[in-house]
């Protein structure tokens, strides 16, 4: 992430963001504000998502295109409806939301330093999820947290934020599941934000930015 040559909005302590497409070609959109609940909430009810460096401002970004996936079209591959098939793993959820973004922060991921899951962010998201607007997927292999997600929960549309796997397939099975539990419940749409050949092999894919935003405000059906 870089701030150089880039336009910026600093938000003020009013509740609002700039439009969306006023944001940079990286999806940069502005800097500054807080993390209460009530800005999160806005900002993702607006396809809007923090993102930063523990030395960081916060920054907030809205990519376009934007990394989806349609409940409905998530992809199950023959060793993973084996993995499911054969009862490995089991499912729980919120039982240990705290748990699942440590393990998300600690993970080492190929080609990233350090975590952006600062103490701050953790704070924030705990604070939604106290309040019933985020939640967590966990998943158990022999009584063991082996693998899980987390998420912001819009009631019809699941932003996903991040996910961790101590064991293989773990997280695969995790988002999987969630999948196709939101299909079932009727969520339109699960937030991806960023493309990742991870979950490209999952089923998600890239749609415009105001298609997303249209979905997001229920003016266009999912997969339309």
């Amino acid at each position: 992430m870089t701030l150089e040559n880039t336009p910026l909005h600093f938000l003020s302590q009013r509740l609002e963001f700039p439009p969306v497409e006023t944001a940079s070609e990286d999806g940069l959109l502005a800097v500054g504000g807080d993390l209460s609940p009530e800005r999160l909430l806005l900002a993702y009810k607006n396809g809007i998502f923090p993102w930063f460096n523990d030395d960081s401002l916060i920054l907030w970004w809205t990519p376009d295109p934007r990394m989806v996936l349609f409940p409905n079209k998530i992809r199950v591959s023959k060793s993973m409806r084996k993995v499911i098939r054969d009862g490995v793993f089991t499912l729980t959820q919120n039982t240990c939301f705290e748990q699942v973004m440590d393990y998300c922060a600690q993970i080492e991921r190929k080609g990233q330093d350090g975590t952006w899951i600062t103490p701050e962010m953790k704070n924030a998201y705990i604070n939604l999820y106290k309040k019933g607007h985020a939640k967590s997927y966990e998943v158990w292999e022999n009584g063991d947290l082996v693998g899980g997600l987390y998420g912001v929960d819009l009631g019809h549309v699941f932003c996903g934020e991040s996910m961790f796997s101590l064991r293989a397939n773990a997280s695969k099975f995790a988002f999987i599941k969630m999948a196709q539990e939101l299909g079932e419940k009727g969520y339109r749409i699960i937030d991806c934000q960023v493309h990742t050949n991870h979950l490209e092999s999952l089923g998600a894919e890239l749609i415009p930015r105001k298609d997303f935003i249209k979905i997001l405000q229920g003016q266009l059906r999912a997969g339309e």
